[in-house]
C-alpha cells in the first residue's frame, strides 16, 4: 500500500486512511505493508520482494495531468506527485512480476495513466455526465451512501464473482478514464457509461480496478466481502508459488 503525502502544520507526513487498511486485513486475510512514496522509487523491487500483492488506494489528490500530456484544469485540487512518481513504476514492476493488484479509485487511474492512458479531468462537465463528486457539505455517511448504479459486461467473471450484472456503489470523484490504457478493459460502466471498473485480461495475474469506494463499511456490504476476498485468495496463491 502506498502512502501519500500531507502538510500539518509545518509538518511533512506520509499517511494512509485506516478505512483502506481495515477490509485488507478483516476480509482478504492479509497482513498489511505500508510503502512511503517519499523518497522515490528506487526500492520498489525490494518492497515488492516482502509482499504478495498490490492494493492501490484511492486519495484526496488527483494524478499529475502532465503524465498523461494534459495541462491542468483543477489547480485548486490537491496533487501528490511523490506518489504518482512511487506508483506508476510500481504498477509495472507488479505486472511484470504477476503480483495480484486491486485499485480503488485513484489507485484504478493510476493503472490507466501508467500504461498510457489518460483521464478526464473534469467528469462531471462532460454532456450527459451525472456529477460522480461527494457533497462536501454533508456528513461522510452522506457521501458514502450509495448513489448510482454500476452495471458489469454479461457473463463477465466480476458479474459471476459478485452474483449479479448490476449493484449500487457510492461516488466521490471528479475525474474518470477517458482514453484507455494499453491492455486496460472496461469491465463495469455507471448509468452515465463512465467506467466504474477494469481490468487487465492480458494480465496473468488477478487485476481489478474499481471506480468506487468498496472499503466503506466493507462488513456491511456482500459485494465488497467478495472483492476483498478473491484479492485475498490471489495473494495466497502468488505466495504459494514462489
Amino acid at each position: 500500500m502506498s502512502m501519500g503525502a500531507q502538510e500539518r502544520k509545518g509538518h511533512d507526513y506520509q499517511v494512509m486512511t485506516v478505512k483502506y487498511i481495515k477490509p485488507l486485513v478483516e476480509h482478504a486475510g492479509c497482513v498489511p505493508i505500508l510503502a512511503p512514496t517519499c523518497f522515490g522509487p528506487e526500492d520498489i523491487e525490494q518492497y515488492l520482494s516482502m509482499v504478495d500483492g498490490v492494493y492501490l488506494t484511492g486519495a484526496g489528490s488527483n494524478i499529475d495531468p502532465t503524465l498523461y500530456g494534459q495541462a491542468n484544469l483543477t489547480p485548486e485540487k490537491q496533487q501528490d506527485i511523490l506518489r504518482d512518481q512511487f506508483d506508476i513504476p510500481l504498477i509495472h514492476a507488479a505486472l511484470k512480476m504477476g503480483l495480484p493488484i486491486f485499485a480503488v479509485c485513484r489507485g484504478m487511474q493510476e493503472i490507466n495513466v501508467a500504461l498510457g492512458g489518460d483521464l478526464h479531468q473534469k467528469l462531471y462537465s462532460l454532456p450527459g455526465m451525472l456529477d460522480h463528486r461527494e457533497n462536501g457539505d454533508a456528513s461522510v455517511e452522506e457521501q458514502y451512501a450509495d448513489v448510482h448504479s454500476v452495471r458489469f459486461t454479461a457473463n463477465s467473471w466480476l458479474a459471476k464473482l459478485l452474483g449479479q450484472e448490476e449493484i449500487m456503489v457510492n461516488s466521490l470523484h471528479g475525474q474518470g478514464i477517458k482514453t484507455l490504457g494499453k491492455g486496460v478493459q472496461p469491465i463495469g460502466y455507471a448509468e452515465d457509461a463512465s467506467i466504474e471498473a477494469i481490468y487487465l485480461p492480458e494480465a496473468s495475474q488477478f487485476t481489478l480496478g474499481v471506480q468506487w469506494h468498496p472499503e466503506w463499511k466493507a462488513a456491511q456490504n456482500p459485494h465488497s466481502i467478495k472483492m476483498f476476498e478473491a484479492f485475498g485468495y490471489a495473494c495466497r496463491v502468488y505466495a504459494e508459488s514462489e
